[in-house]
């Protein structure tokens, strides 16, 4: 394989505390296409000013990397329509569909973009705004599971059909929806599992004797954006009776808000007073490492609506642990009941009323986002008998644990392994690639989009006249170019926006220049420049206007 690929990253590429899961997702994959994508190039297009090799550093593994990182600043289309496809770790296609037709055409690159939740309400209408931008069918997003898919094709329907009635017309404007899993380093987690002296080490600091079962949960500790833990506590507490001795349950990860511990931990104390509960920092790579190598079984009773995919149970099937998991979203598509683990049978009431004052309270900015999702998971139910069945067969069977945990992953070497992943991404962009070289022309009007224009086109009636080539300009009578502050010292306030307009000595020749030429026309200025310059020379002149330094008429 060969060829190039642009990614649009907003940010930085470092993962910081709390870190949400689309970020450990959207690294993951830029790793990945670095690692095993087979491409020649990368173009990281980023908001922050990162140097290639930072870039480089960020994405590498184990094994030098072949592929080529070059980085740009986020406005570098060029770069997209080089490489083909522009890739970008969120689903909102809408700006970047202007923007594409804005600098060059429709058809010059493909866009990809990647769901990570759809449950926000802000991002569903950044998500639907592609059935009103110029995105084709040489776009595209990706859901990470069916279930997110079958959600999302169901609200563009609704969405589209709602637009036809409002404004008439049969077709439904919808990107192509294909479906790709997220995936994990296989080797990475396998060679942090597979330790049998950290295995035993790690067992001793949590004082486990040899045949103890130690349940782990890895992720945020978050009840209203992830899982409430009242289930696992009383999970782990009953299957310890019903395996004749209590269970450990470790909990990898970090708190939202430092706050929460206090009630986590009163939770645990309530709802498992006999089971044995660990703490540990899931913000430190080594001691999450550890317990990978440490623990028998995986726990994750998620039951919030932000969840779509779930990367933390196919990292466990990665290290070799067998799962207990809610039958929720992704995880039924991740996880093969009775194989790799067991899925926890959930219930949601039924739509109505009470549900849609959640909603509206959200919309109505009564309610944050995460009371929004918060209080709608308190009525999603795990069934927490048979999770504690589930927990306890495991408990008492050893070979269980090792078959399930083999089977899971042998199923992460076969679907979810960057290496197999990422071909499904690579064969996805070709087929887009395929359908813009055979598509005609599109129409390319307007140019920009009509709700978000050039600001000094949608605002040009607010001032007195718009300048344009035969605008004259002197210097103010009174004004000593060779001592004016704005152009021989740095005051703090004429440094905001300078980066749009040429620089400070080149202003100073210009206004030196139009000195010895008073009310020369704009036009004879700026057209002794390069075309690329002729805009910033513009700038700079209207900022000189602007500061007092020259006149216009």
């Amino acid at each position: 394989m060969s060829g190039e690929l642009a990614i649009h990253h907003l940010g930085g590429l470092g993962l910081g505390p709390n870190a949400f899961g689309r970020d450990v997702a959207n690294l993951a994959i830029y790793r990945a296409f670095a690692r095993h994508g087979g491409y020649e190039r990368l173009h990281m297009l980023t908001s922050a000013r990162t140097d290639a090799a930072s870039i480089t550093a960020a994405l590498a593994g184990p094994v030098p990397l072949t592929t080529a990182i070059e980085a740009g600043p986020l406005l570098d289309l060029g770069r997209a329509r080089q490489a083909g496809t522009l890739f970008r770790g969120k689903a909102d296609l809408s700006e970047m569909a202007w923007a594409r037709r804005g600098l060059m055409n429709d058809s010059a690159y493909s866009l990809v973009g990647l769901i990570h939740t759809i449950a926000p309400p802000l991002t569903r209408e950044e998500i639907a705004q592609a059935s009103l931008a110029p995105v084709h069918p040489w776009d595209a997003i990706i859901c990470t599971s069916p279930s997110v898919h079958a959600a999302i094709r169901t609200m563009f329907e609704g969405w589209t059909d709602y637009l036809g009635d409002r404004f008439g017309g049969a077709r439904r404007p919808m990107p192509h929806l294909p479906v790709l899993p997220l995936g994990v380093e296989l080797d990475e987690i396998t060679a942090l599992a597979d330790r049998p002296d950290v295995r035993r080490q790690t067992r001793e600091r949590l004082g486990l004797a040899e045949d103890d079962v130690l349940a782990l949960w890895v992720g945020r500790l978050s009840f209203f954006e992830k899982a409430a833990p009242q289930p696992m506590f009383r999970a782990v507490e009953e299957a310890g009776r019903l395996a004749g001795r209590p269970l450990h349950f470790a909990l990898a990860g970090w708190f939202a808000r430092e706050a929460d511990r206090g009630h986590f931990e009163a939770a645990a104390r309530a709802y498992a007073p006999s089971a044995t509960i660990h703490w540990v920092n899931g913000n430190d790579a080594d001691q999450l490492g550890q317990m990978w190598a440490a623990s028998d079984i995986f726990l994750s009773l998620v039951d919030n609506i932000q969840e779509t995919f779930g990367l933390a149970p196919v990292e466990a099937m990665a290290a070799g642990l067998p799962i207990v998991a809610s039958d929720w979203d992704g995880y039924r598509f991740t996880i093969r009941h009775g194989q790799d683990g067991f899925l926890v049978p959930t219930l949601i009431p039924g739509a109505g009323p009470p549900s849609e004052a959640l909603l509206r309270r959200h919309l109505g900015r009564i309610d944050t986002y995460q009371a929004y999702v918060g209080q709608a998971a308190q009525y999603t139910a795990v069934d927490v008998g048979a999770a504690a069945r589930a927990l306890a067969e495991l408990a008492r069977s050893p070979e269980l644990r090792a078959r399930m945990g083999a089977a899971g992953r042998q199923r992460v070497r076969e679907t979810f392994d960057w290496r197999q992943v990422i071909l499904g991404y690579r064969a996805l962009f070709d087929e887009l690639a395929e359908i813009r070289r055979a598509a005609p022309a599109p129409a390319s009007d307007p140019r920009l989009n009509p709700l978000h224009g050039d600001p000094f086109a949608d605002h040009r009636s607010f001032a007195t006249a718009v300048a344009g080539p035969d605008l004259r300009l002197s210097v103010r009578a009174g004004v000593d170019l060779a001592h004016d502050p704005a152009l021989t010292s740095v005051v703090e306030l004429d440094s905001f926006g300078e980066a749009w307009r040429a620089p400070r000595p080149e202003l100073a020749r210009l206004a030196a220049q139009i000195a010895e030429s008073p009310d020369i026309r704009l036009s004879d200025l700026v057209g002794a420049f390069p075309p690329d310059r002729r805009a910033r020379v513009t700038y700079g002149l209207l900022w000189l206007c602007k500061i007092g330094v020259l006149d216009w008429r």
